[in-house]
């Protein structure tokens, strides 16, 4: 049995997860300090939420192809990011920010502002606030948004197969090696996979609930 789609999916899912944390947290900060166009700039983070799959993948590939303005300046330097396994990081990336920037924001905004606005009276900067206070008392919210992001990514089929394509050994991941067993009325192998998908996000979210109630426990 080729292992290679698994490989690449947790590859994948674990890059993404990786700039989804960072991005998604700051998104979420920037947003919940907006004083102005706050549901605006809400609505445009969680759009690839509500959208299906095929058109954030199709919009990529407008946006990032080799077509768009963007795709002809990376070709100046030889890189071409359609059907790689960057592309398939990037559709990743885009279709599981939203869970991540809606959990932590949700996080953030749960917090009691009255803590937030006595420590900004003693004179501590909102850097450390922010690091400080912000991110400790929010950490359910932000361990929820991982691991949700993490299986999100990990399961994503529409926007890779539409931006990174289905290559074998390369780009082809569990989901789209499942939709090419179908395909090919293997559906011993697509079976397979998606029992393999069904474990890893199951195993995580039971594993987040454990460690939830476990910290919550010793609080």
């Amino acid at each position: 049995m080729d292992f290679s789609p698994l490989i690449i999916s947790l590859e994948t899912a674990l890059t993404a997860t990786v700039v989804t944390f960072f991005l998604g947290i700051g998104l979420a900060y920037g947003v919940v300090r907006l004083r102005y166009f706050q549901g605006i700039a809400d609505a445009i983070i969680t759009l690839p939420m509500v959208l299906p799959p095929t058109v954030v993948g199709f919009f990529l590939l407008l946006f990032l192809g080799r077509k768009s303005a963007i795709g002809q300046f990376l070709l100046q330097f030889d890189i071409n990011l359609v059907f790689t396994w960057q592309a398939a990081v990037i559709a990743a990336v885009i279709v599981s920010l939203p869970l991540m920037y809606r959990t932590a924001r949700g996080a953030f905004e749960q917090l009691d502002v009255n803590i937030l606005n006595a420590a900004r009276t003693l004179g501590i900067s909102e850097w450390r606030i922010f690091w400080r206070i912000l991110l400790p008392n929010s950490w359910q919210g932000i361990l929820a948004g991982v691991v949700l992001s993490f299986t999100r990514a990990l399961g994503e089929f529409g926007a890779t197969i539409m931006f990174a394509g289905n290559i074998p050994g390369k780009t082809q991941t569990m989901s789209t090696a499942i939709y090419a067993a179908v395909q090919a009325n293997d559906y011993d192998s697509a079976y397979n996979w998606a029992m393999v998908i069904v474990f890893f996000s199951l195993f995580f979210v039971v594993l987040m609930n454990a460690y939830t109630s476990k910290m919550l426990s010793r609080g």
